[in-house]
């Protein structure tokens, strides 16, 4: 059974803190909860309050208001474990490099996409839906296999998004060093 706090650790490396980046698709960010995809989530509302603050977005290191900063770091982590953990159905896979790493891409990419690639591997009928027939197929796979072919598939798909979309070619990089984590 894979360790939801160990895959977030890794995970949440990657999503960095408060990003404004007018290219990303998902506009406004904070710790990779993008506001355009997930505009009711309740960290929002403590952003929106610490906006006001002067030197933001630096304010959120200040060591100032550390009451308000653990309720945003715990709503981080609740957002993280109920929209993309449970519906990965991390705990029921037993490797944890292989719930790390398809827990990973769902946040970097969409839950289907990335259930979708998992499916590939262990060939199972990519519908993009995690059940038993899917779980056991990931269980029953040899992790390294796994790990290196998924790897391929992430890449795969990452340049294709920047086919689709060439803004997207300024983070190819950053989004390969990630794919081949953990590998």
């Amino acid at each position: 059974m894979a360790d939801f706090t160990k895959a977030f650790k890794l995970m949440i490396v990657h999503e960095g803190g408060y990003v404004n980046d007018p290219d990303d698709p998902g506009g406004e960010t904070y710790k990779g909860v993008a506001r355009k995809m997930h505009p009711d989530w309740l960290g929002w509302t403590i952003i929106d309050l610490l906006k006001k603050q002067k030197g933001f977005p630096d304010s959120l290191h200040f060591p100032t208001g550390l009451e308000i900063m653990k309720e945003l770091n715990y709503e981080v982590n609740s957002f993280y474990y109920t929209q993309f953990w449970l519906k990965i159905k991390g705990e029921s896979i037993l490797n944890q490099p292989v719930a790390e790493s398809i827990f990973d891409f769902a946040v970097n990419a969409g839950i289907t996409t990335s259930i979708q690639l998992a499916q590939t591997v262990v060939k199972v009928t990519p519908d993009g839906a995690i059940g038993p027939k899917t779980v056991a197929a990931i269980n029953g796979f040899d992790p390294e296999h796994f790990l290196a072919r998924f790897a391929i598939l992430k890449i795969k798909r990452y340049v294709e998004i920047c086919q689709k979309r060439p803004l997207s070619k300024k983070y190819i990089f950053g989004w390969v060093i990630r794919a081949i984590k953990g590998i």
